[in-house]
């Protein structure tokens, strides 16, 4: 797949046409046409259902027919939510509201187009590839992977797609912001000289925990906080800061050749916060020489920062403010609008025109790049982008129900073994 893969990432940079600084689709009024596109969402949790919302706003003929999630409650909440009203772009009778760990073939079997792929990343590879086995065309939420096997999985469904035609939408919304896009064309142009060095952040006061309840089954209570546990989220350097690395690779149109880094637990230490770590820091190392720094922190009362910068030898862009500083200055004075509901007008309105792209490598690289990051930091010794991506390590339950094993169970006290760097073996 080498061959195909190097060429679709270059392609996947510039998806979506050219010229980055137009803005070439309607972002204020729902589009006129009322065809019909028929949308099942898999994973009914916030992100599931704003994406589904967001699609339905786009145009009149975008129809929700069909949901499902794991959790029962999950499930028949957001059914209760939507059908409240009367509402002709919901069509979604109770039973066509699925539960259980087999749901999302009952939804992706349902009479649909497309499918909304929002559960914990874990299950993406599997769902994918269900969804494009029944071919589907499908919007997946990021990261898509939480290990190596999981990537490969979700390359050699991008090639069946690609091959069968569908749409393979990731939710990497800065690719269809119009201040990021031209941004990034400027660099690329020039604007800043040579590429020498990026500098990410992702610094957060972390997110929610969830009490676990008397009756749990372990699988349940890591179900309920994801969020904390590597085989269903991959750590937070893979579940949020996928973006801001994404925004190099991006600009460089390649993945970085390996990495090397430090991280731990310092504040986020109680049996509520799992496995995953609350701060890392990576050095990223691409063909060319050229390095990205990257900061990934959890930790509540601290500097926050959300952001990407790229320098060359002519200036520097500050992609979060959509500007360039130095011998060509500059500042996007277009209209800014939301990534995640732009993503939607593109995907949509591409459909409509017959205009199939496909996303899922450019997924895959953002996804491994942060894996990778996470490999390094647990086990304290530079990874390269080979041992990350053809790594063995498999994070995976021994089944898919609610009495089974999850791949880490806790201690005796209920804690949780944390990796340790110089002892952690990630490949």
């Amino acid at each position: 797949m080498d061959s195909f893969n190097r060429r679709n990432f270059v392609k996947g940079a510039a998806i979506l046409g050219a010229s980055s600084s137009v803005n070439a689709f309607n972002i204020q009024e729902k589009l006129g046409n009322d065809k019909p596109l028929k949308i099942a969402l898999v994973g009914c949790g916030g992100r599931g259902t704003g994406a589904a919302m967001q699609a339905m706003k786009v145009r009149k003929g975008v129809q929700l027919v069909a949901v499902a999630d794991a959790f029962q409650d999950k499930a028949e909440a957001i059914h209760k939510r939507l059908t409240r009203k009367e509402n002709p772009q919901i069509d979604l009778p109770k039973e066509r509201v699925f539960h259980g760990f087999d749901a999302y073939k009952k939804a992706i079997d349902s009479d649909c187009d497309l499918v909304i792929l929002t559960t914990p990343p874990h299950f993406r590879p599997i769902h994918l590839e269900y969804a494009i086995s029944k071919n589907k065309h499908v919007f997946m939420e990021k990261p898509v992977a939480v290990d190596g096997p999981g990537i490969r999985s979700v390359m050699k469904s991008a090639e069946v797609a690609k091959s069968k035609n569908l749409m393979l939408a990731c939710g990497l919304q800065r690719h269809h912001q119009f201040d990021y896009r031209e941004s990034i064309q400027r660099c690329k142009d020039g604007d800043i000289g040579n590429f020498q060095y990026a500098k990410v952040y992702w610094n957060s006061g972390g997110v929610w925990t969830r009490k676990r309840q008397e009756g749990m089954s372990e699988m349940e209570y890591q179900m309920k906080n994801w969020y904390y546990f590597n085989w269903l989220c991959g750590d937070h350097i893979v579940e949020q800061h996928i973006h801001n690395l994404d925004v190099i690779n991006w600009l460089k149109g390649s993945h970085p050749v390996s990495c090397s880094g430090m991280g731990g637990r310092q504040v986020r230490t109680s049996k509520d916060h799992g496995e995953i770590f609350d701060h890392f820091s990576t050095e990223y190392q691409y063909a060319d020489g050229t390095q990205m720094f990257s900061q990934a922190r959890h930790m509540k009362n601290c500097t926050n920062k959300v952001d990407e910068y790229a320098y060359g030898d002519k200036g520097m862009c500050h992609f979060g403010a959509h500007k360039i500083t130095g011998a060509n200055n500059w500042k996007f004075s277009g209209k800014r609008v939301s990534g995640h509901q732009q993503e939607w007008y593109h995907l949509i309105e591409a459909l409509d025109r017959g205009e199939i792209y496909n996303e899922g490598y450019n997924g895959a690289v953002a996804t491994m790049t942060a894996i990778m990051g996470r490999m390094a930091n647990y086990s304290g010794k530079t990874v390269t982008w080979e041992q990350a991506l053809n790594s063995t390590e498999a994070l995976v339950p021994e089944g898919y129900d609610w009495a089974a094993n999850p791949p880490t169970l806790p201690n005796a006290d209920m804690s949780y073994q944390i990796p340790t760097p110089g002892q952690y073996k990630v490949i």
